[in-house]
C-alpha cells in the first residue's frame, strides 16, 4: 500500500491520427480512454487523500492542439480539450481545500512522438513558432515544478501554454 498522493502530474498521451471521416471507433476510444479517462481515473483516487491532508498539487497535461485543433486529430484535441475542462473542474471543486489544479499545453517538443515526423512537416511545424524551434522536455518539467510548488500556491484552474509563442493571441 502507498501512502497519500499530495502532488499528481497526470502524463498520458497517445495518438491515433487519421482524418474524422476514417476514424475507427477504436482509434477514438483508445485515444480517449488513455488521455482523458486515465486522467479522471487517477485524479479521482489521488483527490481523498489531498482533500483530507487539505493540500494538494495537480498538473495535467494536455496540449496546444486541445487549444487549436489539427487536421487528423480530432480525437486526441477532443481528449487533450477535454483534460482542460476536466482540469478547471477540478480547480473549482477543490480550491477551497488548498488544492490546486492546472494544466500545461506543450506546444511541439523533442520527444518519440514527434522525432518520427517527416521532415516537411517539422519544417512546416517551425515556422508556426516564433522561438524558431521544438520545445525541449525539460522546457515543460521547470513549469511543472513551479506549479507544484508553494510559488504557486494562487494559481489554479489555469491552462499554461509552453509552446515557444505558437498560439499567443
Amino acid at each position: 500500500r502507498m501512502g497519500t498522493v499530495l502532488v499528481l502530474v497526470n502524463n498520458a498521451g497517445i495518438t491515433r491520427d487519421n482524418i474524422l471521416m476514417r476514424m475507427k471507433d477504436d482509434e477514438w476510444k483508445d485515444v480517449i480512454s488513455a488521455d482523458l479517462n486515465s486522467v479522471f481515473l487517477v485524479t479521482r483516487r489521488a483527490i481523498r487523500g489531498m482533500a483530507k491532508s487539505r493540500w494538494g498539487r495537480i498538473v495535467n497535461i494536455s496540449s496546444v492542439i486541445a487549444l487549436v485543433g489539427n487536421q487528423g486529430q480530432a480525437n486526441y484535441a477532443a481528449a487533450k480539450a477535454g483534460v482542460i475542462g476536466f482540469t478547471k473542474s477540478v480547480a473549482r471543486e477543490m480550491g477551497s481545500r488548498n488544492i490546486t489544479a492546472n494544466a500545461v499545453a506543450p506546444g511541439f517538443i523533442e520527444t518519440d512522438m514527434t522525432a518520427v515526423l517527416p521532415e516537411k512537416y517539422r519544417e512546416a511545424m517551425l515556422g508556426q513558432i516564433p522561438t524558431g524551434r521544438m520545445g525541449k522536455p525539460e522546457d515543460i518539467a521547470g513549469v511543472v515544478a513551479f506549479l507544484v510548488s508553494d510559488k504557486a500556491s494562487y494559481i489554479t484552474g489555469q491552462v499554461i501554454a509552453v509552446d515557444g509563442g505558437m498560439t499567443m493571441s
